[in-house]
């Protein structure tokens, strides 16, 4: 942990010496010596953490270091404060014309080097040299500090995750909770309860049955609440009601008119409601309070880990007990965790593995992150000494516990074989709250936003940060949550008790505080990262005094509307460099928010009413990503972002209106502007911004094809076009009657988004032409009109195609047309006869919804046609209003 802090403030000195020149002006030769002086203790440190044979006092070392490598970044942070406004007034750096700031920060630095960082380089070293480290060994060092290229397991991941299907051991546990779902009983409310303890998998059977094809015929609105994860009962009923109606106005609602209207909505809806890890008998009574005791049409399934619960909630149905696996069916989950299937074994490891899954106790979560250990261990020369290892450890982790091996016995022992730059990575995981669904986008940029992941040549920080993602997923120490059509993570789940095992490391380490109802006083002096998972505002007003507080973490989506609120964290946090601040609704911009100029990455929640985003906001000059959420359709950016050379990431869910007469320089390593007016499609966007990746233009797309805006934007790879000027009364110049050339489209376009453009059939002609097209999704009209000939042209490289709401009616295609085609998504044509046949020469999976009988017959006979063709099974999902008959 240490040396990610010293690799943290190396880069963050590298960059001061670079991007800030001119400002350090007279103190670059300190700086460089501070720098050297930090690289020789990383170095140190790496050498150290191989050869220790004294854990516990390297851990003590490592920890001194840590704490004055904060102090010292604190300090610098200080520095570079006084002289910051020099830079935010102007895009370009200004020189400091006054000799004696120039003398006072090389002094400054100065004696940060010689009084702070010598004297605990010299200790540690003396402290190091003492456990008996062999200085000798000849170990291989190519530098890379032993770390495997994450990127060489990747296939293997994807490979070994497309396996992963079957659920041993709970096949029978499914097919008993669905036929208990079917049966008509003479019950009112039927309500069914699994309880178990924690790792045997109550969640996930759950969830399983959630997503249960015959389920969602069965009942038209399924629920699934997280129970723990809410903090009073007006958050679960307002969970609820976002199957019926818009959050923001069910939150507008009083508690009696939420109970009102909660019970309006269920009384005669025939519903599937899953209240997850239920823990309170108290709460299960307020909820059923609430429920239609009436509703014989509706089911209820509770997880819980407490008996009373279950007895309580289910009554006079007899809860449902997980029974632990047997050991044949421990085995076999084992080995589809390291091999993916059950023939690929080594006969060598066999005795070996079994033994370690009896040592299991036939806890499924036990089995499955021990797994995550032996996959890791499968290319080591000596793969079966190190599973013998991985046994021993196991063997003594059981006699420290008269329960045999717990599970968090076992993830730390995953933790423990973590490279050392993705332990903070994993830690980090605790921040969120119980059985949060976690983006996986907005995880991977706080991880960059936090100076966990270090730059690799070749990769962005972006994609270093998926690898580490794909990383943890592998090892099993995260769950893969929803996917999307061709397989990628969107959302990701940790496990409770490995969320336990990440909070109570994490505050060892310093790495992160979560505040409780019982810690709602004063932030203690030494936090740098507080995590927030209960009703903020007890604890906002105390105001909290945190001055090295670096991140504010809160994931609530019910937003505070107290201006007091807002001040209590400008002024009680000053460094912050993270501030997830969505969770307070602004009404207007505070004046006070210029002074974080430390500040990484923003959350805002504006109200309808505020649509201009100030010019001040560019003096927040180490800013990487800004996400405004709003009601609003369009933002006004004041802001100059050619001033903000960190910038990006630039989110908001309203068209982006920027200043076409704004100067400067930066830009270049903007990668993302999710949602632009057309308006600000100007060439001043595209030669600045000349590295986006990710695009989105919302409005009147005919006013950003009039110029070649996107051909030079080399580097995109996603690009999204939404008309949204679409309406009864819309004139000719707000549709959008025809594409641009396909050489006006960038060169490297990978996926492109077209939404309600409403364009004619004969236009994918333009389309099929971008040679580089992977993704092509059509949404809400995109195209429209009876027919579609694919005739003349194909898609050469187009590996997913997602077709919804368009009135087409005649599909025309031949096997030539979508040659790479491995994904079809088609939703909501109600008028479409039939999907060509001859489209799934080389189909894996198509997915279908609201489709006529025909349509889904044609289905059908492409699955039979595809029976065999490939290793993975073809997969042909027909959701629901689809006629089968």
């Amino acid at each position: 942990m240490a040396e990610a802090a010293v690799s943290f403030l190396l880069e963050k000195l590298k960059n001061v010496v670079i991007e800030y020149e001119d400002l350090i002006s007279g103190a670059e030769n300190e700086f460089n010596l501070l720098n050297t002086e930090l690289g020789l203790l990383e170095a140190f440190l790496k050498n150290a953490a191989k050869k220790a044979t004294k854990q516990d006092l390297f851990r003590e070392v490592t920890m001194q270091i840590r704490d004055v490598v904060y102090e010292v970044e604190d300090t610098i942070d200080v520095c570079m404060t006084k002289i910051s406004q020099a830079k935010a007034r102007t895009s370009r750096r200004p020189a400091l014309s006054d000799s004696s700031k120039r003398i006072s920060l090389a002094q400054e630095v100065k004696f940060i080097r010689e009084e702070m960082v010598l004297p605990v380089v010299n200790d540690a070293k003396l402290k190091l040299s003492a456990m008996q480290i062999d200085d000798d060994d000849d170990d291989d060092d190519d530098g890379s500090g032993g770390v495997e290229d994450p990127s060489s397991k990747l296939i293997t991941f994807q490979e070994k995750r497309s396996k992963q299907k079957t659920m041993v051991g709970m096949e029978d546990e499914v097919e008993g909770m669905i036929g208990y779902l079917r049966q008509q009983t003479p019950m009112r409310l039927d309500v069914i309860s699994l309880i178990g303890s924690p790792g045997l998998g109550k969640s996930t059977l759950a969830w399983k049955i959630y997503q249960n094809e015959s389920m969602s015929y069965q009942f038209p609105t399924r629920i699934w609440i997280c129970v723990s994860q809410m903090s009073n009962m007006r958050e679960v009923l307002l969970k609820i009601l976002t199957k019926f109606m818009a959050s923001q106005d069910a939150s507008e609602l009083s508690d009696d008119q939420l109970v009102r209207t909660v019970r309006a909505c269920l009384e005669n809806e025939k519903f599937l409601l899953f209240l997850d890890d239920l823990r309170s008998v108290v709460m299960w009574d307020q909820i059923m309070v609430v429920l239609p005791h009436d509703n014989d049409k509706a089911k209820i399934v509770i997880t819980s880990r407490f008996v009373e619960v279950g007895q309580r909630s289910s009554f006079p149905r007899r809860p449902h007990q997980l029974r632990y696996l047997r050991g044949e069916e421990s085995w076999d989950l084992l080995q589809y965790e390291v091999f993916g299937n059950l023939e690929d074994c080594p006969a060598e490891l066999r005795g070996i593995g079994k033994a370690i899954t009896i040592k299991c106790g036939g806890v499924p979560l036990t089995i499955i992150v021990t797994g995550g250990i032996l996959t890791n261990l499968l290319t080591e020369v000596n793969c079966i000494e190190e599973w013998e290892k991985v046994s021993e450890n196991l063997t003594a982790a059981a006699s420290r516990n008269e329960y045999g091996v717990r599970i968090v016995d076992v993830v730390a022992l995953s933790y423990q074989s973590l490279p050392d730059h993705m332990r903070e990575c994993f830690l980090y995981l605790g921040v969120f709250p119980e059985d949060y669904e976690i983006p996986t986008k907005m995880l991977s940029r706080l991880w960059v936003s936090e100076g966990f992941i270090r730059p690799r040549e070749g990769r962005s920080l972006e994609e270093t940060a998926e690898e580490n993602l794909n990383e943890l997923i592998q090892r099993n120490l995260l769950t893969v949550g929803k996917t999307n059509h061709v397989g990628r993570v969107k959302t990701c789940r940790v496990h409770n008790l490995v969320r336990d095992f990440c909070i109570t490391e994490s505050k060892e380490h310093n790495l992160f505080q979560e505040i409780t109802v019982h810690e709602i006083g004063e932030a203690p002096e030494r936090f740098r990262r507080l995590c927030f998972n209960l009703d903020i505002s007890n604890f906002l007003s105390g105001s909290p005094n945190g001055p090295h507080v670096r991140s504010f973490l809160h994931f609530e989506d019910q937003p505070l509307e107290k201006p007091e609120y807002i001040l209590a964290i400008l002024d009680g946090f000053p460094k912050l460099r993270i501030l997830e601040f969505k969770f307070i609704k602004l009404h207007q911009f505070p004046s006070k928010f210029m002074k974080l100029i430390h500040l990484r990455r923003l959350t805002l929640h504006i109200d309808y009413s505020l649509k201009i985003l100030p010019e001040a906001i560019s003096e927040l000059w180490n800013l990487q990503t800004l996400v405004v959420e709003t009601w609003s359709h369009s933002i006004i950016m004041k802001a100059n972002i050619w001033k903000m050379f960190q910038l990006r990431h630039l989110e908001t869910n309203a068209a982006l209106v920027l200043d076409s007469e704004w100067e400067g320089e930066a830009g270049e390593n903007l990668q993302t502007l999710n949602r632009l007016s057309p308006d600000s499609c100007t060439e001043a966007v595209s030669r600045r911004a000349k590295n986006l990746k990710t695009l989105g233009i919302y409005g009147r797309l005919a006013d950003a094809f009039r110029t070649r805006f996107l051909e030079k934007l080399h580097h995109l790879e996603k690009l999204k076009l939404v008309n949204t000027l679409i309406h009864q009364g819309a004139t000719p110049e707000d549709r959008l009657h025809t594409l641009p050339q396909p050489d006006c489209f960038p060169p490297n376009l990978k996926r492109l988004t077209l939404r309600n453009t409403f364009l004619d059939w004969q236009h994918m002609s333009t389309l099929a032409m971008i040679g580089s097209l992977e993704v092509l999704k059509l949404k809400d009209n995109a195209f429209v009109g009876p027919s579609w000939k694919v005739h003349g042209y194909n898609f050469p490289n187009l590996q997913l195609l997602l077709i919804v709401d368009t009135n087409l009616v005649l599909w025309e295609a031949s096997a030539e047309s979508f040659p790479s085609l491995r994904y079809l998504v088609v939703e909501n044509c109600e008028n479409l006869m039939e999907i060509p046949e001859c489209i799934g020469t080389n189909l894996e999976k198509l997915g279908i919804e609201r489709l006529r009988h025909s349509a889904v017959v044609s289905a059908q006979k492409i699955k039979e046609m595809q029976k065999g063709k490939f290793a993975v099974p073809f997969n042909l999902n027909i959701g629901p209003a689809c006629e089968t008959k």
